[in-house]
């Protein structure tokens, strides 16, 4: 079944890695993937354009089906193959409505952090002000300690929401590229807590971006939030 599934994807990018890490907590190796370049803008290929009109990764498809966006992808894998690896949505409704929760806000995290990491990127050279700059760390400051806040509880075996779910799925390539921009430890220690306990994770470990591997922190951007 793997085999018929392609997935196109960047290294690095925490969209591309929540669908890697869930094939591989569903037992789905053997799918067709290929590596692509951001910088070279392989993403905006006729390739790519052809399973994403919108020319971004990662780019999904499973037989005829196909499925772009990460958390989507990663629902689909877990109810299309629910009795297969392991269980990503837990049976509880309480448990359920804060792993969608936790889900949901973590994409908010992704796009705070673009917009600290990324500024020169997303802003005009004519509209980048100390006053941006500064509202957006103090906005991704607040976001980071509220994730603190969630984690109150960090253990060997202690997940965002009971066991490991789609929640830990979501938000842990964010808690990772945050570490990796240099955030401190120090001031986050239940985010850091959170990134040690599972960074080894089988399915992390084995889908964890080729060019971090000689360099776990490559940036300090975010080391005074």
């Amino acid at each position: 079944m793997a085999k018929s599934m392609n997935l196109l994807w960047g290294a690095g990018s925490p969209p591309c890695w929540r669908v890697m890490i869930t094939l591989e907590e569903k037992k789905l190796q053997g799918y067709k993937h290929k590596l692509l370049s951001f910088e070279k803008d392989e993403h905006k290929t006729k390739e790519v354009l052809g399973i994403n009109p919108r020319g971004q990764l990662p780019a999904f498809k499973h037989g005829d089906v196909v499925v772009n966006e990460s958390v989507a992808a990663c629902l689909y894998l877990e109810n299309q193959f629910r009795s297969q690896g392991n269980k990503l949505i837990p049976d509880s409704p309480a448990e359920r409505a804060v792993m969608y929760q936790r889900m949901m806000e973590a994409l908010t995290l992704t796009d705070k952090l673009n917009a600290v990491i990324y500024s020169d990127w997303f802003v005009p050279e004519e509209e980048r002000h100390d006053t941006t700059v500064r509202r957006n760390k103090e906005t991704l400051t607040i976001e980071l300690k509220l994730w603190e806040s969630y984690l109150h509880n960090v253990a060997a075996g202690s997940y965002l929401v009971g066991a490991f779910s789609l929640a830990d799925v979501v938000a842990f390539p964010n808690v990772a590229y945050a570490f990796r921009f240099g955030l401190s430890a120090g001031q986050y220690p239940k985010l850091a807590k959170y990134y040690r306990l599972l960074k080894d994770r089988a399915s992390i470990k084995s889908s964890w971006p080729p060019h971090w591997l000689p360099s776990p922190q490559g940036y300090d951007i975010l080391k005074e939030l």
